[in-house]
């Protein structure tokens, strides 16, 4: 003998049914605070945030990646400015 049964009812009912507490509450409140951490965290790695706590490590770094840039881009002070920031020998 073969039966089925065919029970047509939404999570929610069948979770009333079976006695089961509602995690909706619980589950609501959980995501709000995920999504609070995460906006926090989003703000922390941006490009600005970054660049202030990379600056605020050493006092000399402003000044150093300004002449590292500089020496990349070939503007530093001299024509031979490098990469170490070496610059030609000056002719007599």
């Amino acid at each position: 003998m073969k039966v089925n049964v065919e029970i047509d009812c939404t999570p929610l009912e069948a979770r009333q049914f079976f006695g089961l507490p509602d995690v909706q509450p619980m589950q609501t409140a959980v995501m709000e605070k995920l999504q609070n951490q995460m906006m926090e965290n989003i703000q922390k790695v941006s490009p600005e945030a970054l660049m202030q706590s990379w600056l605020s490590f050493d006092p000399k770094f402003a000044e150093r990646f300004s002449d590292m840039f500089a020496a990349m881009t070939g503007l530093g002070t001299g024509l031979g400015a490098g990469l170490g920031g070496a610059r030609a020998p000056d002719k007599k």
